[in-house]
């Protein structure tokens, strides 16, 4: 199988390659629009700023490459939040595959950490991408949520209810980190290689 990994100015990737390298797939890591569009899965990972992020995807026309994709694609963590419409980190325009804000969190409590960091469990969870996959617990790492919303097809809890993953046509993406999320994380990325 084909499978290509976006490069852009974003970290976390090698964490990504290594955790498909234990799945048996050897990616590409690659912003050719071509060598994108041929693949047969698409991830779209990172970790960093949404502004910083769009306005290097934005240079090389890589958000337009992103939303033309047919094939099922993957955004994880700030990949996901950049699929959204909007971002308030950075107040910026995303790619707009998903119909929803991006927020910061808020604490109420004393307790309320920002960044949400740890592990953390997933209920609700619908979709193929989801399966085998309700209550277990997965690793996060964020100071931005996407809120419910009519795309969401898993919840997470912290501080309250929020989009732990999303699905809306060929276009999937995750709040969490699977390639940090041991044996729960490596089933979703299995589910995602069999879409």
């Amino acid at each position: 199988m084909n499978v290509a990994i976006v490069k852009y100015n974003a970290g976390n990737i090698y964490s990504v390659v290594n955790a498909l390298s234990r799945l048996g797939i050897d990616p590409i890591l690659t912003d050719d629009a071509e060598a994108l569009q041929k693949a047969d899965r698409v991830l779209f990972p990172g970790q960093g700023e949404a502004r910083g992020a769009m306005e290097y995807l934005k240079a090389r026309k890589l958000d337009e490459v992103i939303c033309s994709l047919k094939q099922p694609v993957l955004g994880i963590c700030v990949g996901q939040q950049l699929l959204c419409k909007h971002s308030e980190e950075g107040d910026v325009d995303c790619i707009g595959i998903f119909n929803a804000e991006v927020k910061r969190f808020c604490p109420i409590r004393h307790e309320d950490k920002v960044p949400c960091m740890g592990w953390n469990r997933l209920f609700n969870t619908t979709s193929p991408l989801m399966k085998g996959i309700e209550g277990n617990y997965v690793y996060f790492v964020h100071s931005y949520y996407v809120p419910l919303c009519e795309e969401t097809i898993a919840t997470a809890d912290y501080i309250h209810p929020y989009s732990a993953a999303l699905h809306k046509d060929n276009f999937y993406a995750t709040q969490f980190h699977p390639e940090k999320s041991g044996s729960v994380g490596e089933q979703i990325l299995k589910n995602f290689l069999s879409l």
